[in-house]
């Protein structure tokens, strides 16, 4: 019935509004705008960095690659436009809607793509090749970034 396709309509302007609107209001809480439409992903990934009031570190965050971009190079394609756009460091990484086994792997899989790209990174000499600057960055946006913004107590 077509229903679940990519759509092509504006996302900036009514997005922009809206979380404009919540920020004048003083009601802009942390929040992850996730996009399926990897044509939107400047967008997105500018549009987080619009919010930056210095209380949360990554306040409105530019989501993992979901739905139609929950793949290799859906994941690269987010990754990438948050690292041109944005603060990579700041990432909270993957996400799951699942409870699930498969859950796992996914996760395992985001980890290898995301070091893929830093690693390539790295040896184009993009990146200093670091390992005490990358390293923390990987354990950062795979684990510490999503527990530190979703305030999850110690383990």
């Amino acid at each position: 019935m077509g229903c679940d396709s990519i759509g092509d309509w504006p996302q900036a302007e009514t997005l922009s509004r809206f979380l404009d609107r919540l920020d004048t209001e003083n009601a802009l809480p942390k929040i992850v705008l996730y996009n399926v439409n990897p044509a939107a992903n400047y967008v997105f990934g500018t549009m987080a960095g619009n919010y930056a009031d210095g209380t949360t570190p990554g306040k409105v965050q530019f989501g993992s690659g979901w739905w139609f971009v929950d793949q290799k190079e859906g994941m690269e394609w987010q990754i990438n436009a948050l690292s041109n756009h944005g603060l990579l460091s700041r990432f909270i990484g993957m996400l799951t809607d699942s409870r699930s086994f498969m859950s796992f792997p996914r996760h395992e899989y985001f980890r290898r793509t995301l070091c893929n790209l830093l690693g390539a990174d790295v040896e184009s000499g993009a990146v200093p090749n670091d390992d005490s600057l990358i390293g923390p960055m990987v354990k950062n946006i795979c684990y510490a970034n999503a527990k530190a913004y979703l305030g999850l107590a110690k383990s």
